[in-house]
């Protein structure tokens, strides 16, 4: 919708940049004033937020050439010509999620303590980050004749001229309506790890379904489902034994 924002001189600042930017300092700026009102080591959190930012762009990235692999095999220098763009947001999880449990083990942190801090926080910067997706143009939906549409004119990625399901939109709202939903099971939660586990349920559930909506079908799939649904599959089950589990060590203590 608006790939370049404004150039100055040689720099041009594009909109999804700013986009994850912003999410990113929101994502840090609300799990840390949480860590304080929780009384945690909130001097940990930013370096949490680098550790994990790092370790979920790499991962990002990593899964999204797994997904290409026939296209990398063919032609490697496409490795070096996607550098700047193409991201798999589930690699972002995973690469995030384990980047953040080896800061906690180093630093000697209780890993499902700050996994339930952040997890709110990545809900907030996903709301941002599919905001930018809408700006550029990537992640569009399929095409549609319904009341509800947008038509891209200059994009890069989404086809122009043709109106379209604006899953970007929908993907962001779910994502902001999905961090208050966590902030409220934060504050009633019986065990540590079970925020986290919500979010995994959530999220998966909420992709799979928009799976069905999107158009940019060059992201691979798995027999009739794309690759985000088949992992879907996964993160949700991981979810519920996760909550499950946390809940009946809770029950086991208490007695």
């Amino acid at each position: 919708m608006k790939e370049e924002l404004f150039t100055i001189g040689p720099f041009t600042v594009y909109g999804y940049g700013v986009m994850i930017a912003i999410g990113v300092l929101a994502a840090y700026f609300a799990a840390e004033y949480r860590a304080k009102k929780l009384k945690m080591q909130y001097e940990h959190i930013f370096y949490l937020v680098i550790w994990c930012v790092v370790g979920g762009f790499a991962c990002a990235k990593l899964l999204f050439w797994i997904t290409e692999w026939k296209t990398v095999v063919s032609d490697p220098g496409f490795l070096l010509r996607t550098m700047g763009d193409g991201f798999v947001v589930y690699g972002g999880i995973i690469g995030g999620i384990f980047t953040g449990y080896v800061y906690c083990r180093i630093k000697k942190l209780e890993f499902f303590q700050y996994f339930d801090l952040v997890m709110p926080s990545i809900a907030l910067a996903q709301g941002f980050g599919r905001i930018g997706c809408f700006l550029a143009g990537c992640c569009y939906g399929k095409e549609t004749t319904g009341v509800f549409s947008v038509t891209f004119y200059n994009s890069s990625f989404a086809p122009n001229h043709i109106a379209l399901i604006p899953t970007q939109i929908y993907s962001s709202v779910l994502n902001f309506v999905h961090f208050g939903v966590l902030l409220w099971i934060a504050k009633h939660k019986k065990a540590d790890g079970q925020v986290a586990a919500c979010y995994l349920i959530f999220y998966s559930i909420g992709r799979f379904i928009l799976e069905f909506f999107r158009g940019d079908l060059e992201r691979g799939s798995v027999g009739v489902l794309s690759t985000s649904q088949f992992i879907s599959i996964f993160v949700c089950f991981a979810g519920i034994l996760l909550y499950w589990q946390k809940g009946k060590r809770r029950s086991s203590a208490i007695r």
